[in-house]
C-alpha cells in the first residue's frame, strides 16, 4: 500500500518571513482597532487563533466573516515579505512524486489560505488541495489527521491507514497530531524548535532540515 505522506507549510515547506502574522494583525486592527492578543502561531490552527482573538474582543462575528478579510489581506504579504521555499524542500518533493508514495497537506492553515501560500512559492504542483486537512476543518489540530486520511482516500479510491501515513512537520504539535492519529512523525527543526526538542517531544526522526539524508529512507 502507498503511504501517506502528510506535510505542514509554515516553517516546514516554506518560510513566509512573518506575512501570515501581519495578515492577522492587520485584519484585528481594521475589524478592531487594535493588534489584540499576542499571538502563537506554532503549530496552532487559523481556527483556534482566530477563535481566540474573537473572544479577546468579545466579538460573535462568524470565523467565516474573519477570514474572507484575512486572506484579502495575506495575498498582498505574501508579495511584500522575504519569504522562501527552506532547504531540501523541492529535491525531496520532486522524488517523491517519482515514487508510489502520496503527497498531502496537513496544517493549521484554512484551506484557501494554505492554498495561497503554496502557489505563491511554487509548490501548488505537488499538493492537490483537495487531499489533507485544515485549519477550519477542526479548531484541534489533533483531529485533523482523519480527516485528511479520508480525503486522500476518497480522492485516490485507496483506503489509507494511518499506520501506512507520515506527518511531517516543525512543532511539538505536528508531532501531537501525528501520534494522535497512530502515524509516524517526521520533524524538521526549520522552526523555532531544535532536534533535541522535537526528540524530547517524541518525533520517530527529527532532523535539522530536509537536506538530511536520512530523511530518503525514513520516508520510503
Amino acid at each position: 500500500m502507498s503511504r501517506l505522506l502528510l506535510f505542514d507549510i509554515d516553517c516546514t515547506l516554506i518560510d513566509t518571513g512573518g506575512a501570515g502574522m501581519a495578515a492577522l494583525k492587520q485584519t484585528a486592527v481594521e475589524l478592531f482597532d487594535a493588534e489584540g492578543p499576542e499571538l502563537d502561531l506554532a503549530g496552532s490552527t487559523d481556527w483556534g487563533i482566530v477563535r481566540g482573538m474573537l473572544a479577546h474582543f468579545e466579538s460573535d462575528m462568524q470565523l467565516e466573516d474573519f477570514y474572507s478579510l484575512y486572506l484579502k489581506k495575506l495575498a498582498p504579504n505574501l508579495g511584500a515579505f522575504a519569504g522562501k521555499v527552506l532547504p531540501g524542500v523541492v529535491e525531496l518533493l520532486d522524488e517523491i512524486e517519482n515514487s508510489d508514495a502520496v503527497l498531502g497537506l496537513l496544517t493549521g492553515n484554512i484551506a484557501h489560505g494554505a492554498q495561497a501560500k503554496i502557489s505563491h512559492y511554487g509548490l501548488d504542483g505537488y499538493f492537490s488541495i483537495e487531499v489533507g486537512a485544515y485549519g477550519d476543518d477542526h479548531h484541534d489540530r489533533n483531529k485533523l489527521g482523519p480527516v485528511a486520511l479520508d480525503r486522500a482516500s476518497s480522492v485516490h479510491g485507496v483506503d489509507f491507514m494511518a499506520d501506512q501515513s507520515i506527518v511531517i512537520g516543525d512543532t511539538p504539535k505536528d508531532i501531537a497530531c501525528g501520534q494522535a492519529m497512530g502515524a509516524a512523525t517526521l520533524a524538521v527543526a526549520t522552526g523555532r524548535f531544535s532536534v533535541a526538542e522535537l526528540e524530547g517531544f517524541g518525533a520517530d526522526l527529527a532532523v535539522e532540515d530536509l537536506c538530511d539524508p536520512r530523511v530518503r529512507s525514513f520516508l520510503k
